[in-house]
């Protein structure tokens, strides 16, 4: 599932694609990836310039000139591409937004979704995320009191969006492992020095991820060099059985707070 990296880095690319862009046409095959009708949906959007693209923890947010905003959850198995119905993937595409001879596709969206929400809607629905992780007001003080406030391991405190928005099981990992911590770590047991640690990897780790492309390996355009090139570039996530590069010894995989993780037992305590 795409994290803040993935869709920090969807969010600059569509920024700089569809940005002041009019919406000229939409096509909508499953109208169960929707919040309303396809006939509402088209209705509230086709016709609609693109006047910002944001992101909200592992949302994308497409505000329209109406400042009516299209959310975009991929979810697990969700991706997106930009170009002419030419390049487009063979692949089933649940929606279709087109902005003159290029099209924005939207794929996979079994679980994902693309709904429309009016201003005051769309803040109910994003009110009980928590903080996003670069957020000037999550000092290192603050970060440390909203994972001590509730009880659990790192892993869980880390991926639970009311804590810290955009973390998911990927990065909570590669971010454990960047500050030589086991994922299954309780937040009382952490030092002073282990905290700056974690929230410097915090940082770190996920900034690492965005410069790299993220780990998503489908490319968002024709010729699109960058996008997933963090794939190869984890360090214990998805590497069960393969050496640590720091220490050597062998990662390995658990079941932390219901959630698989992967660490190195070698250099994490």
């Amino acid at each position: 599932m795409p994290e803040w990296p993935e869709m920090e880095h969807y969010r600059k690319m569509l920024e700089g694609k569809i940005h002041n862009k009019r919406v000229t046409a939409v096509q909508v095959e499953r109208e169960r990836s929707l919040n309303v009708s396809i006939a509402e949906f088209t209705n509230r959007v086709q016709g609609q310039h693109i006047i910002a693209v944001q992101r909200r923890a592992k949302m994308l947010l497409m505000i329209l000139e109406s400042n009516e905003v299209m959310l975009l959850h991929l979810m697990l198995g969700g991706w997106i591409f930009y170009g002419q119905d030419q390049e487009k993937p063979n692949r089933t595409i649940q929606v279709q937004l087109a902005f003159g001879e290029q099209q924005l596709y939207f794929i996979g969206l079994r679980l994902g979704y693309l709904h429309i929400f009016t201003p005051a809607e769309l803040t109910t629905r994003l009110t009980e995320l928590g903080p996003e992780p670069f957020d000037p007001a999550l000092s290192l003080s603050a970060f440390k009191q909203r994972l001590e406030q509730r009880r659990g391991t790192l892993k869980k405190l880390l991926t639970d969006q009311a804590m810290i928005s955009g973390i998911g099981n990927c990065y909570s990992d590669e971010i454990c492992h960047a500050a030589r911590l086991l994922p299954s770590r309780l937040p009382s047991s952490l030092t002073n020095e282990e905290w700056f640690n974690l929230y410097e990897s915090m940082h770190v780790t996920l900034l690492d991820a965005l410069q790299a492309g993220g780990y998503m390996d489908q490319a968002f355009y024709a010729g699109d060099l960058l996008t997933g090139g963090y794939n190869h570039r984890c360090l214990v996530y998805d590497r069960e059985g393969e050496l640590c590069h720091r220490c050597g010894q062998t990662i390995i995989r658990n079941i932390v707070s219901t959630k698989k993780s992967f660490c190195c037992i070698g250099c994490q305590r």
